[in-house]
């Protein structure tokens, strides 16, 4: 049986590209190619959607094969690869349709949760801030510790960062308790 060009493309597109693009589009549906990132988005698009429709080519043909008592072959004439990975980007397209991702605006992305409206990354880049100076300070003192008032300015300094540093933590235990 002889297979025309237009089979060869659509089979080509099932395996390689459609099931792997349906997944990333209900995965990532803010994903846009818009402004000055677009050629890199396009280039994350492509490769994510190339890398996961050839794993899923790869697990859905596993599982055919194991679960048909006679093994499973990939003809043209018995499609069952081709039906399951249709199925799967049907799925991830019905997903990827109600998540908005084909919608004229993005959906909104997920912010952080909470009283304080500072992220993890804020604080965690914060609490960084604080060591480096803290370490800043320490080295200072132990060069210029035999001067008594630079010491104790040192010092305050220190205790000062260890304040706000406890001042942090408690803040963000009181959140997280709440």
């Amino acid at each position: 049986m002889a297979v025309n060009g237009v089979e060869a493309v659509v089979g080509l597109l099932l395996l390689f590209f459609v099931p792997g693009y349906a997944l990333t589009k209900a995965t990532f549906p803010e994903w846009r190619l818009r402004g000055r990132s677009a050629v890199l988005r396009l280039l994350e698009i492509v490769t994510l959607s190339f890398v996961l429709s050839v794993v899923l080519t790869v697990v859905v043909g596993y599982f055919l094969l194991a679960a048909s008592p006679s093994g499973f072959q990939a003809y043209w004439s018995d499609p069952a690869l081709e039906v399951g990975l249709a199925a799967i980007a049907a799925v991830g397209f019905a997903v990827a349709w109600l998540r908005g991702a084909f919608a004229a605006e993005p959906p909104a992305v997920g912010t952080p949760e909470g009283p304080d409206e500072s992220g993890a990354w804020e604080v965690s880049r914060e609490l960084e801030r604080l060591g480096r100076e803290e370490r800043r300070l320490n080295h200072q003192l132990r060069v210029d510790g035999s001067d008594p008032a630079t010491a104790t300015r040192l010092r305050e300094e220190l205790d000062r960062i260890a304040e706000e540093r406890a001042e942090i933590q408690r803040r963000r235990e009181a959140e997280y308790a709440s």
